[in-house]
């Protein structure tokens, strides 16, 4: 009997696991509630010992002092062991499946889908354990069934009332980065770095790589030999579009590597703003704005830098109406629109809104000269906006008399 509590005691300990001594001082604890509820109210305080051998399971019961059988203290009390018996284990499993997922947080698990509640799905991870994979985690377009083995990042583990809540997802931008340690060795080595990456899940991800040994090929690494690599990662994702790019530590060069497929041919960054202005050939255009705005969005995203994309021809337009705006004041110097320019200061918009400090710092105008400029642009600017919301607004009215269907 006594070597039969040691092998249930090893089953409850691997099956849950929990740790073994954990249980045998659960039963302990749970044999002296027995002990005191067979007792009485009166014998609360009494010293209750109750020890079990964890190489026999031979048990030994005392009562201040004196040895007791716990075996005869009846149905009752045997009622009460089982009962505290069976909270302390549910408490020790919550805080093993607390333990062993908290440390995870952050990797790719793999689980089979169970059912659907509202929106979510609840994944099976183990034969013990079941998470969330709720709706707004979930890659739009994508549809899941019961069955179905699933791949997510656990994205938190936290403890809810008296269960523990594992939080999956297959949207945040680390489930990407995992893929890529799990597809491509040479990101799993710390060979090929992750620099930055930016992603609209279920549609497009931009991902900026960089190599740390020069033999080493990070963007042909990443997507394998005919795009084997990129492939799996692709069908994972359901089809979404990864961009694979070159970090440089240059700016200029990492937004124009951000904005491909789209070719650019000249990048204007002004600091004081954290705005890039990019300008790219008319046919290039549409490549580089992108579906809906998305490459430059997560280009923008990537680099960390407000894009703006222009023709040549509305570049040279900004340009000339900043030349023109400025030209009237008084003792300004030829050059100082080249210098604005160097700055990253593209129009008269850009003007207003830097003010007067870099001018003076980085230009050397007097305090009084750059006043007077900033001043000039942004009468400018408000008129301009205001010609560009006129502008808007003709447009909708044409676009809106060109549907009516009278």
């Amino acid at each position: 009997m006594n070597q039969e509590l040691v092998r249930i005691v090893d089953n409850i300990a691997r099956d849950k696991n929990i740790d073994r001594e954990s249980i045998f001082a659960d039963l302990e604890s749970a044999m002296v509630s027995a002990a005191r509820k067979y007792f009485g109210k009166t014998d609360v305080e009494s010293n209750i010992e109750v020890k079990i051998s964890r190489q026999t399971g031979e048990i030994v019961a005392f009562k201040d002092g004196q040895q007791i059988d716990i075996r005869r203290l009846g149905r009752i009390p045997a009622q009460t062991a089982k009962q505290v018996m069976i909270q302390k284990i549910k408490a020790d499993e919550r805080q093993s499946v607390f333990d062993e997922f908290v440390e995870r947080k952050g990797e790719i698990i793999s689980g089979s889908a169970v059912r659907f509640e509202g929106g979510s799905l609840i994944v099976n991870l183990n034969n013990r354990t079941e998470a969330i994979l709720p709706k707004s985690e979930q890659i739009s377009g994508q549809s899941h069934h019961v069955g179905e083995r699933i791949r997510s990042l656990i994205l938190d583990v936290r403890e809810s009332g008296s269960q523990v809540k594992i939080i999956l997802s297959r949207t945040h931008p680390d489930f990407i980065r995992r893929l890529f340690e799990l597809e491509v060795p040479e990101v799993a080595e710390n060979i090929i770095e992750i620099k930055a990456l930016a992603r609209e899940a279920g549609y497009r991800t931009k991902i900026a790589v960089l190599s740390n040994d020069p033999k080493v090929d990070a963007v042909g690494a990443c997507v394998g030999v005919r795009g084997s690599r990129i492939k799996n990662i692709v069908d994972e994702l359901g089809g979404e579009k990864i961009d694979i790019v070159r970090w440089n530590e240059s700016s200029h060069e990492l937004i124009a590597n951000a904005l491909m497929p789209a070719k650019c041919s000249q990048v204007a960054l002004c600091f004081e703003l954290g705005g890039a202005t990019v300008v790219v050939p008319e046919d290039q255009l549409s490549l580089a704005i992108g579906k809906h705005g998305q490459n430059v969005r997560l280009a923008a995203r990537l680099t960390d830098w407000d894009i703006d994309i222009l023709t040549p021809e509305e570049y040279n337009q900004e340009v000339e109406r900043l030349t023109s705006g400025l030209k009237d004041i008084p003792g300004l110097e030829d050059t100082f629109v080249d210098k604005l320019i160097a700055l990253g200061v593209i129009s008269v918009l850009d003007l207003a809104e830097i003010g007067i400090d870099p001018l003076v710092n980085e230009i050397g105008l007097k305090p009084e000269m750059a006043q007077k400029i900033i001043q000039t642009a942004e009468e400018l600017a408000k008129k301009q906006t205001a010609e560009s919301e006129k502008k808007t607004i003709a447009e909708s009215l044409i676009e809106s008399e060109n549907s009516d269907p009278k």
